[in-house]
């Protein structure tokens, strides 16, 4: 199989168009084409239908993607593989996170890790949900770990358990005395906002009614924290998510019905790392149930985070 081919195919269904394809080769787009088509030949297979300059990808081409990031992911490895054998050092562990569990699951999960496993290099990178699946796809990482559902079917997820959705609030706001808040409760306090291709965003408008429109959209949870933390209205949020650092200036006070999120982690088989992992993935199981336990009742004396 002809590598080069099978790059050219991968940066195709992911740039949309043979010429940003090409640029990313540093081909020419009928240097380019060629490979495609010899890559098509060498397996009989139509990987694109090519109507007026376009190359639209063919159920085959859909379902071949993944196996070829797959053997690009183990082809790209070979270098650090032999790096490490000749140095004799640890692999790193990669960790992906989603930016929402950064800051109050993951991290706080690392530095455990790190008191457990000093000799244990680890490699983390924070996300937005939506760029996950690529990552997952192309096997860049050990552990994984998101809300639910991701868009990768590969993996079987070892789910952390479900993390109820309070209203946050600045510790002083006279609301966060209060043992539950509906939305009749929060007329007339800015609504800061997740953007709308959040898990949470499209959970609160499918199971709640009554909210104002966000004065604040952010991308990021702990960016609407911070919001919070500095006055400028209420967020959603859950004990899990909820930066430590930031925890002290601010309640979570009890939405009037239950909703949740549930989260989960993948592992990689890996077997350099895959000790670790989970070892790791024990952690985080740990982390999760001690934060969820932890509800925020404001200032009427019932818990705090």
């Amino acid at each position: 199989m002809n590598i080069r081919a099978l790059r050219i195919f991968v940066f195709v269904m992911e740039e949309g168009t043979l010429a940003r394809a090409a640029d990313r080769m540093h081909l020419s787009q009928s240097a380019a084409s060629r490979q495609l088509m010899l890559l098509e030949q060498e397996f009989d297979v139509t990987l694109f239908s090519r109507t007026q300059k376009r190359l639209i990808p063919t159920p085959e081409a859909e379902k071949f993607y993944p196996e070829a990031l797959s053997l690009l992911a183990q082809i790209d490895e070979l270098p650090t593989v032999f790096s490490q054998m000749r140095k004799d050092v640890r692999p790193p562990l990669r960790i992906v996170s989603q930016t929402r569990i950064a800051s109050g699951l993951v991290l706080p999960s690392i530095a455990e890790f790190a008191s457990a496993h000093p000799d244990q290099p680890v490699k983390l990178e924070i996300m937005l949900r939506r760029d996950l699946g690529r990552r997952i796809m192309h096997q860049k990482f050990d552990v994984c770990v998101s809300a639910l559902p991701l868009p990768v079917e590969k993996l079987e997820p070892i789910p952390l358990g479900a993390a109820t959705l309070c209203i946050a609030l600045p510790r002083a706001h006279p609301l966060a005395a209060y043992p539950a808040l509906g939305p009749r409760d929060l007329i007339g306090v800015p609504y800061i906002a997740l953007d709308e291709t959040t898990v949470l965003r499209r959970l609160i408008e499918r199971e709640v009614t009554g909210l104002a429109k966000p004065a604040y959209e952010v991308s990021v949870g702990n960016a609407a924290y911070r919001l919070v933390h500095d006055g400028l209205g209420f967020a959603f949020a859950d004990p899990v998510s909820l930066d430590p650092a930031l925890a002290p200036g601010i309640a979570l006070v009890p939405w009037e019905r239950q909703l949740s999120i549930e989260f989960a982690y993948f592992i990689a088989e890996r077997k350099e790392t895959e000790p670790s992992s989970h070892a790791f993935g024990r952690i985080l199981q740990s982390q999760f149930e001690a934060k969820s336990r932890q509800t925020n009742l404001g200032s009427n004396g019932r818990g705090s985070v």
